[in-house]
């Protein structure tokens, strides 16, 4: 029995674990209050939970803070960009539901297809800002690139961050939980998902000078054309 809550027993480094995750929860949660600072605090979110996969973590808020600062203007340019396609593609669902007018059925399949595109082009988006060192553009572009790559992956991270919300609507009794966990445990199981993705550009021997990456692999990066590649990993 004793040695069940050990230090280093599965129980202890669960629970460890469990309280770092609501509290990093909580910090998030203050964090996106003022909205436009949501960027730079998904950006946080991810550079912890990253380190939390790959036990790597140390003090939770301090890597929190270090990463919402160091990020905090990429992060929020990037979060305004989101959050006006988001309010672009609210504002055309909301046309299409209560206009007098009838639009033809393609009109409302490509609204969706575009809706597709944009869920998998941001699922990593913030992961790839906290992890790498990049222009916005190219965040945008690996971030979209690595969604496809990945895409039963991205998938899922899709899955992991509806989940919280269709709970939230449905099942009542569970709200403390969903309130607890709801942002953080999402973003855990999302960098459980990404880890080996991201482990697939992160070479040893990195020269990058720029501190620019590519989504490309060696071998991808062969079958391309020379025009192509060019394209794919042009500078600032």
């Amino acid at each position: 029995m004793g040695k069940l809550f050990n230090l280093d027993s599965p129980v202890f480094s669960f629970l460890n674990k469990a309280a770092d995750l609501i509290w990093l929860n909580i910090l998030t949660f203050i964090c996106c209050i003022p909205v436009f600072t949501i960027g730079a605090s998904m950006t946080a979110l991810n550079y912890v939970v990253l380190k939390m996969v790959r036990n790597e973590e140390g003090y939770i808020t301090r890597s929190y803070f270090k990463s919402f600062k160091q990020n905090f203007k990429q992060a929020t340019v990037i979060w305004l960009i989101v959050l006006a396609v988001i309010m672009i593609l609210a504002g055309d669902f909301y046309i299409l539901r209560y206009a007098l007018l009838e639009f033809p059925t393609w009109i409302k399949v490509a609204l969706l297809a575009v809706v597709v595109l944009f869920l998998i082009s941001v699922m990593h988006l913030f992961p790839a800002l906290a992890k790498f060192d990049n222009t916005i553009k190219n965040t945008f572009k690996n971030s979209f690139l690595m969604g496809i790559l990945s895409l039963p992956k991205t998938i899922l991270m899709i899955f992991c961050w509806a989940a919280p919300v269709v709970i939230g609507l449905t099942l009542y009794q569970i709200m403390p939980l969903v309130f607890a966990l709801g942002i953080s445990l999402p973003a855990y199981m999302c960098a459980l998902l990404y880890n080996k993705t991201f482990k697939r550009f992160e070479p040893e021997d990195v020269q990058a000078q720029d501190g620019e990456w590519s989504v490309f692999s060696e071998e991808e990066k062969e079958m391309m054309s020379e025009a192509e590649l060019q394209d794919t990993e042009e500078k600032r």
